[in-house]
């Protein structure tokens, strides 16, 4: 789950983080009454939205007098920002964060995240901040530092602080305060169930203060139940509206940009089956992963789901039976396709599991719907049927 800026940065601040004022504005009215606890003549004005590169697509402004202020605040509230993650659609502001400005003399990268790889926690510092990482990262990856350090209740000791921060050559003065920042954001990591901090830029003012001048953090959906006053800051605006409907089913759902349609059982098999679709020549339209011991009525929303995008031509149902039975998800389907009256190609390869009596059940349901064998026939199937 992902967070607005403006909510990162209390977090930050709960746990004793340096961050700049600031006020999130959700109306224009708003603004003459929060900018009052903003004590300064230049001010930032940030669309919030969930995605990188606001700056570019004019979503950060730098208001030097204060009378600009609610005509640029005026543009920038309902405008469709788009950037590099947005995708051509863009996102609509619906809230503003307006933050004292700060005198930059240097801008530095630092994020925290969950190493799934090593289950460690991995810190990442570099002296190239203001940038996109992964760019940082191809063309000069002598400028980034990677340390990863082992869970503990305690925390990161001052040596391994030390390791993260020398990258950055702070003075006595900054290295105190960047040694209790790294201690705040493996506690946020930990007792938050973060999964990514990113501080991009960490900054030196002239006046030499580090401050978090952005933050972005994503947090376990997973861990979520136990995180309660992290999901009160979920934002359903920024979401996608089928990828929000998944979630009340307890369904694994990532929307994509291809025409397939893919509803698998287990992530890995899903993986698999999106890749055989590529190979194919075609592109899946989805992730959707229905889980172990699905129900009819699950299945049946699953596959509502997947017809809801309008760019599906076609579906592959690829589903191996352990603890999920062929025949469950066989009548989910049949009820779900009978539901909407099915009028695209539909290819359901099944494996394992009462696989016989879900194969019946299909045959016997007057539906347009093709076996396939294996994964490799029913991707070929597919692919096939929508070429037509």
């Amino acid at each position: 789950m992902n967070i607005h800026e403006h909510q990162a940065k209390e977090i930050l601040k709960e746990f004793g983080a340096p961050v700049s004022k600031g006020v999130v504005i959700f109306s224009l009215d708003e603004i003459k009454k929060k900018i009052i606890k903003l004590q300064t003549k230049e001010f930032v004005l940030k669309a919030q939205i969930h995605a990188g590169g606001r700056g570019k697509a004019g979503g950060v402004k730098l208001i030097k007098d204060i009378s600009n202020l609610e005509k640029e605040a005026k543009a920038m509230m309902g405008k469709t920002l788009i950037t590099h993650q947005t995708g051509p659609e863009g996102k609509e502001v619906k809230r503003l964060y307006i933050e004292e400005a700060s005198d930059i003399s240097k801008e530095f990268y630092l994020s925290c995240l969950i190493d799934r790889e090593s289950s460690k926690v991995a810190f990442i510092s570099s002296t190239e901040g203001g940038m996109d990482i992964e760019k940082v990262a191809s063309e000069t990856p002598d400028k980034i530092k990677t340390h990863k350090l082992e869970l503990k209740d305690d925390g990161p000791n001052q040596e391994e602080i030390n390791k993260i921060i020398s990258i950055f050559e702070f003075n006595e003065e900054q290295k105190k305060i960047a040694s209790k920042l790294i201690i705040s954001l493996y506690n946020i990591t930990i007792k938050k169930d973060a999964t990514l901090i990113e501080i991009n830029p960490l900054i030196i003012t002239k006046s030499n203060k580090l401050i978090c001048l952005d933050a972005k953090m994503n947090f376990d959906d997973n861990a979520i139940f136990r995180r309660p006053e992290i999901l009160k800051l979920r934002d359903l605006n920024e979401e996608d509206p089928a990828e929000i409907e998944a979630s009340k089913h307890e369904l694994a759902y990532i929307k994509l940009n291809g025409s397939i349609g893919c509803m698998v059982n287990g992530a890995g098999l899903a993986m698999a089956t999106m890749d055989i679709i590529k190979l194919y020549g075609k592109e899946p339209a989805n992730f959707l992963d229905v889980g172990g011991g699905a129900s009819k009525e699950k299945v049946s929303a699953a596959f509502k789901l997947i017809l809801s995008d309008k760019n599906v031509k076609g579906i592959l149902i690829n589903i191996f039976g352990g603890i999920m039975r062929c025949d469950v998800l066989a009548q989910g389907v049949v009820d779900a396709a009978k539901e909407i009256s099915l009028s695209i190609p539909l290819v359901v390869r099944l494996a394992g599991t009462n696989f016989k009596e879900g194969k019946e059940i299909l045959d016997k349901s007057n539906l347009k719907i093709l076996s396939a064998s294996d994964l490799n026939d029913a991707a070929k199937k597919i692919v096939d049927s929508i070429k037509k």
